[in-house]
């Protein structure tokens, strides 16, 4: 049987050639685009790699640092307390102001001693009448007039009567309240008439020179430590100031829990600049000078791979005004001990070259450098804080 194929519509036909040649300048126009974009973009990421990166920069050197122990510790009295009374009674006197100094011994207070004082004279009175009851018995007792046992029983009177006059004088005198040492008041809290308890605070007494500074360090560090070590503290009350000492005393015991020990130090304080109970930055010299090549910490980048920084290195061509500017070179660095705003190079930077210090971010290798060093980074062995 004979199949016959039918002849496809012109109309169809040209409809179907239009789609084709629509279809293939569509295609055509995307790629032009995807093509001409893409050469922009080029362009301008060309163009705008090729526009030098302003930076700042600063030339690798030799430094001596002194090796050094920081810590942080709290500065106490070589001797201080709160003054108070053993026993109770009525303010009678108040013989301070707040803030005197005072001299060891000196009276600071009075309570009421009146009953006290006609006790303790009745008690001396009857140890004076039994003092004269045991001298006529011992006389007696020499020519034989006495027994023996008549003679102890006025001896033991007499020291029972002394015993409780003594007793009576002790209660007078802690009536009396003196500076157990010399030293510096703080604020009075009593007034005249107030009745005081035992263990009612009067007022703060405080030795202020010397002072202590108490102070923690790793137990890595204790090799470097032994008494008489010279010491250097800073508070914040005196900043910028230091204040120079001795290691007095270093603990025997590493606590267990910090794996630290504890160290004493002792402070001059002439002026009494300083205070018990002031924080405090401790700083001691430990060890030989050591000589290192340094540079600023901002000059580092780090990330997951170690710490770079950018080398400034002669440029091979030419800009658009004629002119070979510097480009930059990335290295890789081993770094050292810190010393405030600098660090320690190990390895990767040689003495003299010219390292960026800022702008790093901007930068990659052989981008070209303007250099304006109008403005650097802090770089201090040993930065001090600025006043306000």
């Amino acid at each position: 049987m004979t199949t016959t194929t039918l002849p496809t519509p012109r109309p169809l036909r040209k409809r179907m050639i239009v789609m084709l040649i629509c279809l293939a300048l569509l295609f055509g126009a995307l790629v032009g685009f995807n093509f001409l974009k893409g050469y922009m973009i080029a362009k301008f990421v060309g163009e705008m790699s090729a526009q030098p990166a302003t930076v700042s920069t600063a030339r690798a050197g030799y430094q001596t640092w002194q090796p050094q122990i920081h810590a942080v510790g709290s500065i106490r009295a070589a001797q201080g307390v709160d003054v108070t009374t053993e026993v109770a009674g009525l303010i009678r006197q108040v013989r301070f102001k707040s803030g005197d100094e005072v001299k060891a011994g000196q009276v600071l207070l009075e309570l009421n001693d009146t009953d006290d004082i006609a006790l303790l004279q009745s008690h001396r009175a009857a140890a004076e009448l039994a003092k004269t009851a045991y001298d006529r018995d011992r006389t007696q007792y020499e020519i034989k007039a006495i027994p023996k046992a008549t003679l102890d029983a006025s001896a033991a009177d007499l020291k029972s009567k002394q015993a409780l006059a003594r007793q009576q004088q002790a209660l007078v005198d802690k009536k009396t309240i003196r500076a157990a040492f010399a030293g510096k008041l703080g604020i009075r809290t009593v007034n005249p008439g107030q009745y005081l308890k035992p263990g009612d605070a009067i007022v703060t007494l405080q030795a202020l020179d010397p002072l202590f500074v108490d102070f923690s360090v790793p137990q890595e560090q204790l090799g470097q430590l032994a008494p008489g070590q010279t010491v250097n503290v800073e508070t914040n009350a005196r900043a910028g100031q230091w204040f120079g000492g001795k290691v007095t005393s270093i603990s025997p015991k590493v606590d267990d829990a910090t794996r630290s020990v504890r160290v004493e130090a002792q402070l001059a304080n002439h002026q009494q600049k300083l205070l018990p109970g002031m924080y405090a930055n401790i700083r001691i010299d430990a060890g030989a000078r050591q000589r290192h090549l340094t540079l600023p910490q901002a000059a580092l980048s780090y990330n997951a791979y170690g710490a770079t920084a950018f080398i400034v290195k002669p440029g091979t061509k030419a800009g658009e005004d004629g002119k070979t500017l510097p480009v930059a070179e990335q290295v890789f660095v081993t770094t050292g001990p810190t010393r405030g705003d600098q660090v320690a190079i190990l390895k990767g930077i040689q003495p003299g070259d010219k390292v960026v210090t800022s702008g790093q971010l901007k930068l990659k290798n052989g981008t070209a450098l303007v250099v304006d060093n109008q403005v650097q980074p802090a770089s201090e062995a040993n930065p001090a804080p600025q006043e306000q």
